[in-house]
């Protein structure tokens, strides 16, 4: 079977990206979040919950460092160069060796993982020995959720491939699969051991076995079928290396940080882990739907462009990508600060997770929150980098900026405690896209345009006139009634916010709004 042509890029084709992406990633925070609620009535934000918080954290940070981070940005540029090539088979031969390779390495770290995991949870969340129950309860938690680390660097590499060829639909829905096969362990499998929470953990190990399997058929059916090829010494391995060893710091830097977080929470009072946990959960909503639908869809495209060294192009899809994201996320932002209480409330706030757990949830989302156009500045501003097969650049703004982490956490955990935590991983952020933006200025000669700082005004004033209506209509909001006398208010609130978001941006010409609205229009017609 011949492998398929991917579609143009511009404006037109991101936007569809993007839409595609955005519409999975919808679907997969929404299953996310009920996910969530199960696991906050279930286990509130104790002890077991802090542990398998923990257990979960491991191998999804190896997720973002190795298989989503570094890894795709290594691998998706070198395939490119491939497709762009139009060398077919060669494109089967790159894959299958790369699948073969990182197998093969994958099953080796697993078991040394399982062999090594009590010094590995000593090293992530050292507070925790001093209470021997919990050290030992996150110790046989991670020892079942670590394979997930195997499962979902190979759907990485199948969605590195889909991506390059524009298929996005499926890479985008197969979170959703993660966020199912959790609730079927809280339901279906805790009540078989003592510990309930064993049951979360095998949830994570049923997800990564689903969404493994539902990549099989969709790359055989995309002709470059995932074989066993033992190639070690493929051009494209060695080149996908080079590129992946400094990008570890370079995408991930967030990672690591919330990672360094996990660390000094340890050693905060019970609870401080879960906070972190459920406040990062609401802020990933946003940013899943704009900021990380368009790093999946903005890296290909600057690939294609980079191969074709039309430079014009990559800085307009650049400055077009600053424009939307900033248009999207500044209303974000003040919806989350503004709403965040009730829909902390909503969701949460019942069995184990009590009224004050809610509290200092939103303390630590208000600080995440006010970091989103950061998180998203990042995720659009690094694969520039990488098209361009630039890795130095990145890592030195990232050994930076995690230093600023870390000090941060240490100066702010005194005083505000696991908020601090929260707050000096959103400044490190703004200095992380400051400084990408500031490199690519010497790089390739990128500015936002004219058209990007007009956009960013009017947004301000219709995220203001929008603001001031959610101020208004929260008060409104009962706190103290139920879940679904807050969700009866709620609903309504975010319609309103919506309308006159909108309505403000339609009346202030802004350009991106009109675009969007016409790539929808297009795309229901297609």
């Amino acid at each position: 079977m011949s492998i398929s042509q991917s579609s143009p890029t511009g404006k037109g084709g991101l936007l569809r990206a993007m839409g595609t992406v955005s519409f999975f990633t919808l679907l997969s925070r929404i299953t996310g979040f009920v996910r969530d609620v199960v696991i906050a009535h279930g286990f509130g934000a104790g002890m077991a919950a802090d542990a398998f918080f923990v257990a979960q954290k491991l191998p999804n940070f190896l997720r973002r460092l190795f298989a989503e981070g570094a890894f795709s940005t290594a691998f998706v540029p070198v395939l490119g160069g491939y497709v762009a090539r139009g060398e077919q088979e060669e494109v089967q031969e790159v894959v299958q060796s790369v699948y073969s390779v990182l197998l093969a390495i994958l099953v080796l770290v697993v078991l040394i993982a399982q062999i090594a995991m009590p010094l590995l949870i000593m090293i992530l969340a050292p507070g925790f020995m001093a209470d021997g129950e919990k050290f030992q309860l996150t110790v046989d938690l991670t020892r079942i959720t670590f394979p997930y680390i195997l499962f979902i660097a190979l759907v990485s590499l199948a969605a590195g491939v889909q991506n390059t060829y524009r298929h996005f639909a499926l890479p985008a829905f197969t979170p959703v699969l993660l966020n199912i096969s959790i609730m079927v362990g809280a339901f279906g499998i805790a009540p078989l051991f003592a510990e309930p929470t064993m049951g979360l953990a095998f949830g994570i190990f049923l997800g990564g076995v689903t969404q493994l399997a539902l990549q099989y058929p969709a790359m055989k059916k995309l002709g470059v079928p995932l074989r066993w090829r033992w190639n070690p010494r493929h051009e494209a391995i060695g080149r996908i290396l080079k590129l992946m060893g400094p990008s570890v710091l370079g995408v991930s830097v967030a990672q690591i940080g919330l990672l360094f977080d996990l660390f000094i929470a340890s050693f905060l009072p019970q609870g401080s882990v879960s906070y972190l946990y459920y406040a990062d959960r609401l802020v990933e909503f946003p940013l899943g739907i704009i900021g990380i639908a368009m790093a999946t869809a903005i890296l290909p495209t600057l690939t294609a462009r980079a191969a074709k060294e039309d430079m014009p192009g990559l800085r307009s899809d650049l400055d077009f990508a600053l424009r939307i994201m900033v248009l999207i996320n500044l209303p974000a932002t003040a919806g989350l600060i503004i709403l965040g209480e009730p829909l902390l409330t909503m969701l949460f706030q019942r069995g184990a997770f009590s009224e004050e757990a809610t509290a200092l949830t939103y303390q630590a989302m208000v600080a995440f929150g006010m970091g989103l156009i950061g998180f998203s500045g990042v995720k659009i501003l690094a694969p520039a980098f990488y098209a361009l097969h630039d890795t130095k650049t990145p890592v030195k703004i990232a050994i930076l900026c995690l230093a600023t982490n870390m000090g941060l956490n240490l100066l702010l955990m005194g005083s505000m405690k696991h908020v601090g935590l929260a707050l000096a991983t959103t400044l490190a952020a703004y200095l992380n896209a400051g400084l990408l933006l500031w490199n690519l200025s010497r790089r390739i000669d990128f500015h936002p345009g004219r058209g990007f700082y007009s956009a960013l005004w009017r947004a301000m004033v219709a995220t203001g006139i929008m603001g001031g209506g959610l101020w208004w209509f929260k008060g409104w909001i009962p706190l103290d009634s139920g879940t679904w006398a807050i969700a009866r208010m709620l609903l309504p609130a975010v319609a309103v916010a919506m309308i006159l978001y909108g309505a403000s941006c339609w009346i202030l010409r802004v350009a991106e709004l009109r675009e969007l609205m016409a790539a929808l229009a297009k795309r229901r017609k297609s």
